[in-house]
């Protein structure tokens, strides 16, 4: 009797969920209203306890995305079939925020009795959560949602689909391009580095090495990043990591970028960059619109809809 009623609520439980291909903001509207205010309420309790973690909640968004599309794949530990993408090169000592992603998790579960949210929808929905609490009213949007999460990952994909931090302009462009993003794109989707801070393997040799940058900033970052050494040094992506605003433009404009790759968007030869680059710096009101634009096209990367993948219990193994 009681396998009975399980295989009824299998079944009633596949005709509440949409199973269509296309993501839709209302996606949850009638499977757990609730899901989407627990999910902000948590992301809100974790920035408080530690500001730096929207930056995180926003890089794992990011580096879900761009390998093999938004599902989840970031979260997933190694299995015997498979090697995950947390020790790729450009995850390995920089991804964070997986505790909060499970809290998150745990909380929508309990909330909707049963697991129907997925692990690429929490990703999702906590990266614009996160840039809403920390840049206001203006960066808010409406997340499409409806992605399941895949039963795979690939560390090499990660490897090979993740933009390093010493890529050139004509390299990011290229990469973006791959993912079917633009110049446009590039441009404001790099403006999520108003957030959060770079280790020093990742900016040692710009600060040594090139020349597109400002003399007296290079000298302050070698005092906390030396030649040698120290690897984990951390420094601000702008001067202020914890709040979303134009400052990162501002600095990109003053040579002041501290990643090669953020000062690639600007060299100050008048190119398109060069102009979005100008016109974000000036204008929040133009950088909210085109990033908020970009973060909705990037969630929309290929993502498992309808019966592909899985809704995971945990979201750091298959079912």
């Amino acid at each position: 009797m009681a396998s009975k009623i399980q295989y009824l609520f299998v079944l009633v439980l596949a005709f509440m969920i949409p199973s269509n291909a296309k993501l839709s903001p209302k996606f949850y509207n009638k499977i757990c209203p609730q899901a989407l205010p627990i999910i902000r309420s948590v992301v809100h309790r974790a920035i408080i306890r530690e500001r730096r973690i929207g930056a995180s909640l926003l890089r794992l968004h990011f580096h879900d995305c761009f390998v093999n599309g938004c599902d989840g794949s970031v979260l997933l530990d190694d299995t015997r079939n498979f090697t995950g993408e947390k020790t790729a090169l450009p995850n390995l000592n920089s991804i964070r925020g997986f505790e909060v992603v499970d809290e998150i998790k745990a909380a929508v579960d309990k909330a909707c009795k049963r697991p129907v949210v997925s692990c690429a929808d929490i990703l999702a929905t906590a990266a614009r959560d996160s840039v809403a609490i920390l840049g206001g009213r203006l960066l808010w949007y409406p997340v499409s949602l409806g992605r399941r999460d895949s039963r795979t990952a690939s560390r090499d994909a990660a490897n090979t689909n993740l933009p390093p931090p010493f890529f050139s302009f004509s390299q990011l462009l290229s990469n973006f391009v791959s993912h079917g993003l633009g110049l446009k794109d590039l441009v404001a989707l790099s403006g999520g580095h108003t957030l959060g801070f770079a280790r020093c393997t990742t900016f040692r040799n710009r600060i040594y090495n090139d020349t597109n940058i400002n003399p007296t900033f290079a000298a302050s970052l070698r005092k906390t990043c030396p030649r040698v050494g120290d690897d984990n040094n951390l420094a601000p992506l702008d001067q202020t990591p914890a709040r979303v605003d134009t400052s990162y433009f501002k600095e990109l404009m003053c040579k002041k970028g501290v990643l090669h790759s953020d000062q690639e968007l600007y060299k100050g030869n008048g190119s398109e960059s060069d102009r979005l680059v100008e016109l974000y710096s000036r204008n929040p009101f133009a950088f909210a619109k085109d990033f908020k634009g970009s973060m909705i096209k990037m969630g929309n990367i290929k993502p498992l809809t309808g019966n592909m993948g899985e809704i995971r219990r945990n979201c750091r193994r298959v079912n």
